[in-house]
């Protein structure tokens, strides 16, 4: 009969350490999860921030003031835009302008 008990305590024991076990790793496995939600919250609203940045960077206005200031660049006169019309074997027309 103690044989019988010591069987079923050595049983409960590794039935309760496999129990605590269970419950530990569950828990670090839970406090990973919200770690890296966090994290990808984080990055979420980063990304949201760069679209925007990107957004200013490209505007077009912004792109020719630069142009503008920067480069002194300015649009073209009327006799300098060419116009290449693909229907005609790719001849092109001087629209505004002489050919």
């Amino acid at each position: 009969m103690a044989r019988l008990n010591l069987i079923l305590l050595i049983i409960a024991v590794g039935c309760a350490l496999s129990a605590v076990s269970s419950t530990h790793r569950a828990r670090k496995l839970f406090i990973e999860l919200e770690s890296e939600q966090k994290r990808m919250r984080d990055l979420d609203v980063e990304w949201g921030q760069l679209q925007l940045e990107q957004s200013t960077w490209a505007s077009h206005a912004r792109i020719e003031k630069i142009a503008r200031e920067k480069l002194g660049m300015r649009p073209p006169l009327p006799g300098q835009i060419i116009s290449v019309d693909a229907d005609h074997g790719g001849t092109s027309t001087v629209v505004g302008g002489a050919r």
